[in-house]
């Protein structure tokens, strides 16, 4: 399991490494994260325990919302006076991107 986490890490090393030398509007994970499929596609899939390691990682993915949730209530009163902005913000960005 140890491995698996270092080969998920090391790949996203890589990917802000990319992102910062080259200034890409990409962020490094993104780019770390097409890296692996690249390299899991030309070996042929994952191994067995890059897979468990992967499927662990997913069964606790709701864990990573929490801080996202703490930063809500942590800035209620300014969301509450900029709500307008942001609503339009974020209905704009997802209609341009079910467009594309």
């Amino acid at each position: 399991m140890l491995a698996a986490i270092t080969l998920l890490l090391l790949f996203q090393l890589v990917g802000e490494a990319i992102s910062m030398f080259f200034a890409l509007p990409v962020p490094g994970p993104v780019i770390g994260m097409a890296l692996l499929f690249a390299a899991l596609a030309w070996r042929g899939g994952p191994s067995i325990e890059l897979r468990e390691t992967a499927q662990n990682l997913l069964q606790h993915l709701s864990l990573l919302f929490v801080p996202a949730g703490v930063g809500i209530m942590l800035h209620w009163q300014r969301l509450s006076e900029e709500w307008q902005p942001l609503l339009v913000a974020l209905v704009a960005s997802t209609f341009i991107t079910i467009s594309i």
